[in-house]
């Protein structure tokens, strides 16, 4: 069987490595690719035609997905989704993984996903969502001036009342999330300390479009502390059909640019598989206050969604509370939970499509993986990721070196330089090493020795992923 991925990040690199170790696969194709994607066994390189959200882009790709015979198309990031890719292929009797337009709000309309957690009882922080600057400006001036940080008898235009049992979530003096309502690139979340960053916050999204639309609408929410986990699962869910969704093993993304957390937030600076603190209570909190009344909603909702779904939870005390849905694979995790998959991902694949999720053997490989991101760092200049930063630069690998640490090198933001095994640098998150260990310690003392094998003008990585 032939496999199509739409995508050129890290997340396709791993979904393309995974299927070509699969002997029932016999090529994988990837459009557009990276620099990494196009030198992997059994894997080429496909040249995205054009514009996604352009009627005649998407008639190529299904074209593309038919001359290739195409058992499969996999889509990893967010923008096809959005575009409505998954509905085009659908309608043409094409295979494809992916909810369609509808139901991948979930990812690309913070206010519309708060809306659904409420609705459904999925536990949440309380939230307002805003279309007008001003309204918004005082919202923030309430809530930092609010003895507990948690403004009463506002609400905004069109907001829902809050729900989901946050009582206790916000403590005086926290922080107030603020979040572009539609998809910025990992850029469209501030957690702001006072009310100067809020405001500077609101005036970048709202007035000065530093977004574009997706920062015209904003949603704002009491900020949870607690420990991040993330949650991976594929879903089956489509009308007439019993739904099902099979959750992965956790993993733990680190989002904050610099050591220790600190720092500006990124799309992911490193990843780790399994989260070493989420299990008994936690995960069945999880299965009971998250997982089961998404899956609920879906399919009172009516929705078309055979694809996958990430899960941004925060716990505090053994409560789940969902910071976000992905309606795809998480990128960093999907570096750190593919290398454990011990089933076919090619099979899964056919499960959700065929609505055996439910009769599908997920298995897991024992020990954990750590998988570090390098990022394009400061250069004369340049700020580096995630502000701007300098593309071109050639990137060194010892092959030899890398094998030894038993790690495995992601590429993200590359190029093909055009000779030998050659990458250039053409993103802010270049690529991530990941490697497998039998503990968490061995695994990050590996992926660090991967690592180290890597190099290129500029180079900038957080040095604790996967400690603590």
């Amino acid at each position: 069987m032939n496999i199509l991925i739409i995508g050129s990040g890290g997340r396709e690199h791993a979904m393309a490595w995974k299927l070509a170790e699969e002997p029932n696969i016999d090529r994988v194709y990837v459009s557009p690719g990276n620099g990494g994607t196009g030198l992997e066994e059994k894997c080429e390189n496909v040249p995205l035609p054009g514009d996604l959200r352009e009627e005649k882009t998407q008639e190529a790709l299904m074209e593309i997905a038919r001359n290739i015979h195409a058992g499969i198309t996999v889509i990893g990031p967010e923008a096809p989704l959005e575009a409505g890719l998954v509905d085009r292929f659908r309608d043409n009797g094409l295979p494809i993984i992916g909810p369609n337009r509808a139901a991948s709000r979930l990812e690309t309309s913070k206010s519309y996903a708060k809306s659904f957690m409420e609705k459904y009882g999925v536990r949440t922080s309380r939230s307002r969502f805003f279309t007008g600057y001003e309204a918004a400006l005082g919202y923030a001036e309430n809530y930092f001036k609010d003895t507990l940080g948690i403004p009463t008898g506002i609400r905004s235009e069109g907001s829902p009342p809050g729900g989901g049992d946050p009582a206790g979530v916000t403590s005086a003096g926290a922080p107030l999330v603020i979040k572009a309502d539609g998809l910025a690139a990992g850029k469209g979340v501030v957690i702001a300390l006072t009310i100067e960053e809020a405001e500077a916050s609101l005036r970048s999204f709202m007035k000065e479009g530093r977004l574009g639309k997706a920062g015209k609408t904003v949603v704002m929410e009491e900020f949870v502390e607690g420990r991040e986990v993330s949650v991976l699962a594929a879903v089956s869910v489509s009308p007439k059909r019993a739904p099902f969704m099979l959750p992965f093993i956790s993993a733990r993304d680190h989002k904050r640019r610099f050591d220790g957390g600190s720092g500006p937030n990124t799309g992911g600076m490193g990843a780790i598989a399994p989260a070493p603190d989420f299990f008994g209570a936690a995960q069945q909190d999880f299965a009971a206050r998250i997982l089961a009344p998404t899956l609920r909603g879906m399919e009172q909702e009516g929705m078309d969604y055979r694809g996958f779904i990430f899960f941004g939870l925060m716990i505090r005390e053994n409560h789940c509370y969902l910071l976000e849905y992905n309606a795809r694979l998480g990128d960093p995790e999907t570096q750190a939970v593919l290398p454990l998959m011990d089933s076919n991902f090619s099979d899964l694949c056919l499960a959700i499509l065929e609505n055996r999720l439910d009769r599908f053997p997920l298995m897991w490989k024992k020990g954990a993986v750590c998988a570090p991101v390098a990022v394009a760092g400061e250069i004369p200049g340049f700020p580096g990721y995630p502000g701007p930063y300098r593309n071109g630069n050639p990137i060194r690998v010892d092959r030899e070196r890398l094998i030894h640490a038993g790690a495995r090198l992601f590429a993200a933001g590359t190029a093909y330089a055009g000779k030998g095994e050659e990458m250039l640098t053409a993103g802010g998150r270049v690529l991530a090493v990941s490697a497998w260990g039998a503990d968490g310690e061995e695994a990050r003392r590996r992926a660090y020795e991967g690592l180290a094998a890597v190099s290129f003008e500029g180079m900038a990585f957080r040095t604790d992923i996967g400690r603590g």
